[in-house]
């Protein structure tokens, strides 16, 4: 029972899933915000758009019928029974897309946000071990000629080790196949000889 709790507490501690629980939270607010912004302010202006080029009153009177059926009230007017009615409901089809599109655009400028702030904070870090590369190297970050000099001077030193490494691999790819030939080059040695 002990290795249980214990493991279920590993679970719970873990970090995605603390991570997870405020994202839920945060969700279900972000949640309230969007139903709020869509019902209270677009929605009015939808309407008032649809009212003004349909003649209804609002998106939720948008309806194609495929059965209609009528119920005559008390005071003698005739009415659409929308529970027994059949009816394509557009305006709900609407809202949904509406509210898809004001959440998938306010996650898009969060998410651009958060990644505009990751990179500001990778470039920091990147400045940062610059200059401290600098100032170990006895070079003042103010600088700016000797310090383009000096990673100049490093890019060149990397190119140039890359290559010589590069080279050195190619060489001792050749070496090793010429010790350990392959069926191949034993073929065209015999090929040759044959030719002799």
């Amino acid at each position: 029972m002990k290795k249980f709790f214990a493991e279920f507490k590993k679970f719970i501690t873990r970090g995605n899933v603390i991570d997870m629980a405020v994202g839920v939270i945060v969700g279900s607010s972000f949640t309230a915000i969007v139903n709020a912004l869509s019902n209270n302010i677009l929605k009015p202006l939808i309407n008032y758009v649809l009212a003004l080029i349909l003649g209804k009153d609002s998106l939720s009177e948008v309806y194609t019928f495929l059965q209609k059926v009528t119920v005559v009230g008390e005071d003698g007017v005739e009415t659409v029974d929308l529970a027994q009615s059949i009816y394509i409901d557009w305006g709900a089809f609407i809202n949904a897309i509406i509210n898809f599109l004001i959440i998938a655009f306010v996650l898009f400028c969060i998410v651009r946000a958060i990644n505009n702030m990751k990179e500001d904070a990778s470039e920091k870090k990147l400045k940062k071990a610059r200059k401290a590369e600098l100032r170990a190297n006895g070079i003042k970050p103010r600088d700016k000629a000797a310090a383009e000099a000096y990673f100049a001077k490093k890019k060149a030193d990397e190119e140039a080790a890359a290559a010589a490494a590069a080279a050195a691999e190619a060489e001792k790819a050749a070496a090793d196949r010429l010790a350990n030939p392959t069926t191949e080059d034993l073929l065209k040695q015999i090929l040759e000889q044959l030719k002799k």
